[in-house]
């Protein structure tokens, strides 16, 4: 792989290309766990609120370790960290394949959960670095490996992990290890990109011009934008076998291959959503898109099973759309702490979707998975606050 030059930057798409791949493989692993929901709920008797637990254990350690991971990645950049990541994430998906408790089944997402933190921020950098200028369209193509990864996860549980039983999960500890010579090569490629930068004599990204208060009141919309897109789709990716086996009387195989419909068209959305953010603004994606989403997500719960799965795809492929505008547009709020604002967008976006995951597991226990569906896309309604985004592009002030 070469250096970016720096006269003129040109974008270097075999290092999206491989930190893409690697994306897909640490969510591919990372998906493992809930795609064996079905399974673990029958063999270890446990209810939706314990389910939203493991999918609490995997996401709040990225919540809570991904901001200091990207700040310190800000202040002394690692570049081998990306592989050493993907290393914790073979380790967490064997203690997945070898767990006989629900207490090793925490331990197990805890695991895979440090793992992703690890990786999610550097790998964004790395991205932007990378991107030539074209700041979308690379930060969607990191995105849509991850968004790949999971949309593959309930195909390999339906026609691998689910047949052969939950220790055949240990061979995914292998396809880690692939990733891990990928991200070896990406490791190169980073380290003489800083040594070119700091050859040059490089300045640091300028600050963008916005007063503190207008700083925190746009972190604050982004937080409840992500809050309302990924509780929506940590929900959707946690309990929708169980409310399409509980409404249509599906078998499971068949409602994990719709499953991968939802999320495929996430993978597709999120790749789209960036390039166009280039071209027509981020503030417009991120409107269209979650609000775009909001009809089709209130009809949803009312639908028959050809409208469900249609529906679902519709708005899986909108909603997504947005996240890597949002990347980006925080990633611009604060131009010189890159890993640290990725780090805090993939941190709140996986933590606060599993707590909303969680908490709504507990109130299916009560009230049934059908009626929690018919309720939980309200949270839709948050995309309004859009409207307080300052809008950098109107102002010329985005880098």
């Amino acid at each position: 792989m070469t250096t970016v030059p720096l006269a003129k930057p040109s974008t270097a798409y075999g290092v999206i290309l491989a930190v893409s791949g690697a994306h897909l493989i640490n969510d591919l692993i990372q998906f493992l766990l809930p795609a064996l929901y079905p399974l673990f709920k029958v063999q270890y008797d446990l209810d939706y609120f314990q389910l939203g637990l493991l999918t609490l254990a995997q996401q709040i350690t990225a919540c809570v370790l991904q901001p200091v991971l990207g700040l310190y990645g800000d202040l002394r950049p690692k570049p081998f960290t990306l592989a050493v990541s993907l290393l914790i994430v073979a380790l967490g998906v064997v203690l997945l394949a070898t767990a006989s408790s629900f207490a090793l089944l925490l331990l197990a997402a805890g695991v895979l959960g440090v793992g992703s933190a690890l990786f999610h921020p550097e790998a964004s950098r790395v991205a932007r670095m990378a991107s030539g200028g074209k700041l979308g369209f690379a930060q969607s193509s990191f995105q849509v490996g991850g968004n790949s990864g999971t949309a593959l996860g309930p195909l390999a549980a339906a026609f691998l992990v689910l047949p052969l039983g939950q220790v055949s999960t240990a061979w995914f500890g292998l396809v880690a290890v692939v990733g891990v010579v990928i991200l070896i090569g990406v490791a190169r490629w980073y380290a003489d990109h800083q040594r070119t930068l700091k050859a040059h004599g490089v300045a640091p990204v300028a600050r963008l011009r916005i007063t503190s208060r207008r700083l925190i009141g746009a972190f604050s919309v982004i937080g409840a934008l992500l809050l309302s897109k990924f509780v929506y789709i940590e929900t959707f990716k946690s309990y929708y076998i169980f409310f399409l086996v509980e409404k249509f009387g599906l078998e499971i195989r068949a409602a994990q291959t719709f499953l991968f419909l939802f999320l495929g068209a996430v993978a597709v959305g999120t790749f789209f959503g960036g390039p166009v953010g280039d071209r027509i603004g981020r503030r417009k994606v991120i409107w269209g898109s979650i609000l775009g989403a909001l009809p089709f997500a209130l009809l949803l719960p009312h639908l028959p099973l050809a409208g469900t799965v249609i529906v679902s795809v519709l708005v899986g492929l909108i909603l997504s759309s947005a996240f890597s505008a949002i990347v980006v547009y925080a990633q611009e709020l604060l131009p010189q702490k890159v890993g640290m604002v990725s780090g805090f967008v993939f941190g709140f976006a996986f933590g606060v979707g599993a707590l909303g995951a969680a908490g709504l597991g507990a109130l299916a226990d009560h009230i049934g998975i059908e009626r929690v569906f018919g309720l939980f896309s309200a949270l839709l309604l948050l995309g309004l606050l859009t409207a307080f985004l300052p809008n950098i592009e109107a102002h010329g002030d985005e880098r």
